[in-house]
């Protein structure tokens, strides 16, 4: 089943309309989230909103919005008065142009989103827009308010339905002038371009995800099966980061580690399955509390993974 979507409204071409509805393109739902316990109890830490200046604890409908002017001033700011901040763009993604998709610079991008019709009545004008920008090969620009706040968002045809990515205004992007003034200006060597270019060669295929593997979630569902199991954790060593004293010679290395890689990974393993399935079925059955107190003696098969 589809996830609730985070925002309803319309997508409007000049005159063309149609109702939509948007849903996030990603989820974190899958990895392992931890919670914050007292070592003395082993109970969950839970927060209360406080007063910074009585200490006491505060009703959820006493607590309202200020703007920090300085150490002691705030301008408050209600509900209704943000509310009344209306903006086209609260309820209609208006497309105001299109660009090349190489023009957006990937600093820019937030996060994607699936944008669908969201009535039986929009679907024809849903097709209109989604096939002109697919025909034009271009993405399309808007607005649209998500969590209270206007976004850019670049849309493209994905399937039948469009792909809408969330891009950041320029004042959040850093100048990269700050952090790259001090790099020093390096004359690479023909013969060093040659030899790197070789290992390019060597590594170059195509991109599929499914490939990859989050190697610290699997660790960490390694860790808690061992600790539910009663197994001793040994701390793992580290690798090293050694420092390049003859270039040209890590050139070399590297050209022959290269190759030896490239046939490895040829090589069929579980781990890739494994990566494949998107990190199921990684962390032990919990038990019920009658066996909670028994010591786990065989290796419990292993299920799909839960938030801890």
């Amino acid at each position: 089943m589809a996830p609730r979507a985070n925002w309803k409204g319309f997508l409007r071409l000049s005159l063309v309309t149609c109702p939509v509805a948007l849903y996030p393109a990603t989820s974190d739902s899958e990895k392992i989230s931890f919670n914050q316990i007292n070592r003395n109890t082993g109970h969950r830490i839970k927060y209360t909103r406080v007063d910074a200046d009585t200490g006491k604890e505060v009703a959820s409908e006493d607590i309202m919005k200020g703007f920090k002017v300085d150490t002691d001033t705030y301008v408050e700011v209600t509900k209704e008065e943000l509310e009344n901040v209306a903006l086209e763009s609260t309820r209609t993604i208006e497309i105001d142009e299109f660009v090349q998709r190489d023009e957006i610079d990937p600093r820019y991008i937030i996060r994607p989103y699936y944008l669908r019709p969201d009535e039986k009545v929009g679907h024809d004008a849903f097709a209109v827009i989604r096939e002109t920008i697919r025909e034009m090969n271009k993405v399309a620009i808007g607005r649209v308010v998500l969590t209270s706040r206007e976004h850019i968002i670049a849309l493209e045809p994905l399937d039948k339905g469009l792909m809408g990515t969330l891009l950041r205004y320029p004042y959040e992007v850093r100048a990269e002038d700050e952090y790259f003034d001090e790099i020093q200006d390096v004359k690479v060597t023909k013969d060093m371009l040659d030899l790197a270019r070789h290992i390019v060669d060597q590594k170059s295929g195509r991109f599929e995800p499914e490939k990859f593997e989050d190697q610290y979630e699997t660790a960490l569902a390694d860790l808690i099966n061992q600790k539910r199991a009663g197994k001793p954790i040994v701390a793992k060593e580290r690798p090293r980061g050694e420092n390049v004293v003859d270039l040209m010679e890590a050139l070399r290395r590297s050209v022959g580690g290269a190759a030896a890689e490239i046939k490895a990974s040829k090589k069929p393993t579980k781990r890739s399955r494994k990566a494949a399935d998107g990190q199921k079925e990684m962390l032990m059955p919990i038990e019920g509390k009658k066996n909670k107190e028994a010591p786990a003696k065989k290796p419990a098969a292993r299920l799909q993974q839960k938030s801890a």
